[in-house]
C-alpha cells in the first residue's frame, strides 16, 4: 500500500474514532446537565409545596380557633341586610316568578386572647346569603292563584377566610419563628414531597431570617451555593417576607449521576470496545506491514546469502572441468571441499528456517536427556574455532561452575551455543575476543558469553529475539544473516524451561546470559 494512502487511511480512522469519543462525551455531559436541571426543577417544586403547606397549616390553625369562636357568639354587634328583588313573567304558562337575593352582614367583636396577640379585640363580619324564590301560577278560570315559595341560606366562608388571612398575617409577623414552624414538620413535609416525585435525597435544612440563621435548622446544615436551594416562608399579600427556608441536598451529584449511569456505562462500554477493536486492528496493520517489510528484507538477505555460495560452487565446478586441474589431486580436493562447505552452509540456512517453522507449529520433537553443559560448550567452540583463529581472535573459557548437569537435547543446545558464538563473531568488527563463563547460583547454572563487539542500544535489546529482526546499520549486508539465529535460540531455551537475557552497551560489546536448572 502506498505510504501516503496508508497514512491517510490511519488518519481518517483515528479522526473518526476521536469524533465518536467526543460525541459520546458531549452526549453524556448534556444528559447530566438535563437531569441536573430536572432535579433542580423538582426540588424547587418540593420547596414551593413545603412553603405553601407550612403557611396554610398556620392559617388553618388560627382559622379553627376563629370558627369555634364565631359559632359561639349569639348576638352580633351590628346587622345589615342588602336585598335585590326581580320578577319574571311567563304569559304562555300564566306563571310569575319573583326572585329575592339578599346579603346579611353580621359584625362581631371577638376577644383576641385565643390568638395570643396584644390587640384587645378584632372585628369580623359574618356574611350569609339568603335566596328566596316565589312562583305564582294562575288558575284556569283566571281568578285563582297558586303560590310556591323556596328559601335557601348559604354561608360565604371564602370572604371571611380572606378577611381572616389578612388578620393572621398581621399577628404572626410578631410571633417568633420557632413558634410558627417546627423541625419535625419541615422534615416530614420535605420527605413527603420528595417521595411523591420519586426522589430519595439526603438533605439538611435551615430557616434564615434576614439572611441570619435561626434556631430552626438541622445538625449538619452547610450553606453551599452549589447544592443549596431556598424558598421564601410566610409570604404576605405584598409578596414580602423576612424568612427563607434553605435545603441542602448533599448527594445531589450522586442522585443526578444515577439517573444516567446505566446509559452512560453502556455507552462507555461500547466506546471502549470500539477503541480496543480499533487499537488492535491498528496494531495488526502495523505488525503485518512490519512483517511484510521484514520478509522483503529476509528474501533480499537470503538471495544475497545464497548468491555467493552458488557462485563459488559454479566457479569450483568450472575449475574442475579444466584438464590441468583434473590431473592435480590437491586442487581437486580443495575445490571439492569448497563445494561441500558452501553446500553445508546453504543447508544450514534452510534448516534454520525449517526449525523455526516447526517450532511455531509445535511440530519439532525435542527429546531431552542428561547432558553436561560444559561439554556442550566445548563442542560448540570446536565448530567456530577455525573462523575465530582465521580472524586473529580468541575464545577463552572460565568454567567455574562445580555442577553443570542439565536436562536438555544435546543437538539443539549445541546449536544454541553455536548460534550465540556465531553472533558474537559476526558483530565484532575487529578480531573477535570472546570470553565464556559459567557459575552455579542455587539450583541453577549461568552461562555467560561475553564479546567486545559493536554492542547494542536498549531499543535493540528488546527486539533481538524476534524472528527476522536485525538492527539496521546503514548497509543491510554489512553483517550477513537473516534475523533467525537468536529467535531460534529463544524458542529452544523456552522449550528447555530456561531463560536468556542480554546486557549490552553501544560500542562496548554484549554479554548473553543463559540460566538453566540443574539436575542431580
Amino acid at each position: 500500500m502506498n505510504k501516503r494512502l496508508f497514512a491517510l487511511l490511519i488518519g481518517s480512522m483515528s479522526l473518526s474514532l476521536l469524533g465518536i469519543i467526543f460525541v459520546q462525551g458531549y452526549w453524556i455531559n448534556n444528559a447530566y446537565k438535563t437531569k441536573e436541571d430536572q432535579f433542580t426543577f423538582n426540588v424547587r417544586q418540593v420547596l414551593t409545596e413545603v412553603s405553601k403547606s407550612i403557611q396554610l397549616r398556620e392559617i388553618d390553625d388560627y382559622y379553627r380557633l376563629y370558627s369555634g369562636l364565631i359559632e359561639n357568639v349569639e348576638e352580633p354587634d351590628n346587622v345589615s341586610v342588602t336585598e335585590l328583588i326581580y320578577r319574571i313573567v311567563n304569559e304562555d304558562n300564566n306563571e310569575t316568578i319573583i326572585f329575592s337575593d339578599g346579603i346579611i352582614e353580621e359584625d362581631y367583636k371577638l376577644s383576641t386572647g385565643f390568638f395570643d396577640t396584644e390587640m384587645d379585640s378584632i372585628e369580623f363580619t359574618k356574611i350569609t346569603n339568603k335566596q328566596k324564590t316565589t312562583k305564582i301560577i294562575g288558575g284556569l278560570d283566571g281568578s285563582s292563584y297558586t303560590t310556591q315559595t323556596q328559601v335557601n341560606f348559604k354561608r360565604l366562608p371564602d370572604y371571611e377566610r380572606k378577611q381572616f388571612e389578612s388578620f393572621v398575617s398581621n399577628i404572626s409577623s410578631r410571633t417568633p419563628i420557632h413558634k410558627r414552624v417546627g423541625k419535625e414538620e419541615i422534615v416530614e413535609l420535605i420527605d413527603r414531597e420528595c417521595r411523591r416525585r420519586g426522589l430519595e435525597p439526603k438533605f439538611e435544612y435551615a430557616v434564615y431570617s434576614n439572611e441570619l440563621a435561626t434556631k430552626i435548622h438541622s445538625k449538619n446544615f452547610d450553606l453551599d451555593p452549589a447544592s443549596t436551594y431556598g424558598v421564601p416562608l410566610f409570604v404576605n399579600d405584598n409578596y414580602n417576607t423576612s424568612y427563607k427556608l434553605y435545603v441542602n441536598f448533599s448527594n445531589k451529584g450522586k442522585l443526578v449521576l444515577n439517573t444516567i449511569l446505566g446509559m452512560a456505562l453502556l455507552s462507555l462500554a461500547f466506546t471502549t470496545v470500539i477503541i480496543l477493536a480499533y487499537s488492535n486492528a491498528l496494531r495488526q496493520i502495523f505488525k503485518q506491514r512490519q512483517i511484510s517489510q521484514i520478509k522483503t528484507d529476509f528474501i533480499n538477505n537470503m538471495t544475497h546469502e545464497f548468491k555467493t555460495p552458488i557462485a563459488t560452487i559454479n566457479l569450483a565446478l568450472d575449475a574442475l572441468k579444466n584438464p590441468k586441474v583434473s590431473e592435480n589431486k590437491d586442487f581437486i580436493s580443495r575445490y571439492l571441499k569448497m563445494i561441500r562447505d558452501e553446500n553445508r552452509r546453504m543447508h544450514a540456512q534452510v534448516e534454520n528456517v525449517l526449525r523455526i517453522s516447526k517450532l511455531e507449529k509445535n511440530e519439532l520433537d525435542i527429546p531431552k536427556a542428561r547432558v553436561k553443559l560444559h561439554e556442550i560448550v566445548e563442542d560448540a567452540i570446536s565448530h567456530v574455532s577455525l573462523i575465530v583463529e582465521d580472524r586473529g581472535g580468541y575464545i577463552e573459557t572460565h568454567l567455574d561452575a562445580m555442577k553443570s548437569s542439565v536436562l536438555a537435547n544435546e543437538l539443539h543446545l549445541t546449536n544454541v551455543v553455536v548460534n550465540m558464538l556465531d553472533n558474537a563473531i559476526k558483530y565484532s568488527e575487529e578480531a573477535p575476543k570472546i570470553d565464556i563463563y559459567t557459575e552455579n547460583v542455587k539450583d541453577n547454572i549461568l552461562l555467560k558469553i561475553q564479546d567486545q563487539g559493536l554492542g547494542m542500544g536498549k531499543n535493540v535489546q528488546k527486539r533481538i529475539f524476534e524472528k527476522f529482526y536485525r538492527e539496521h546499520t546503514g548497509d543491510i549486508h554489512n553483517v550477513k544473516g537473516h534475523g533467525l539465529g537468536l529467535s531460534y535460540v529463544k524458542r529452544i531455551l523456552n522449550d528447555h524451561n530456561a531463560e536468556i537475557y542480554v546486557e549490552s552497551e553501544k560500542g562496548k560489546g554484549s554479554t548473553f546470559i543463559i540460566k538453566m536448572h540443574l539436575i542431580s
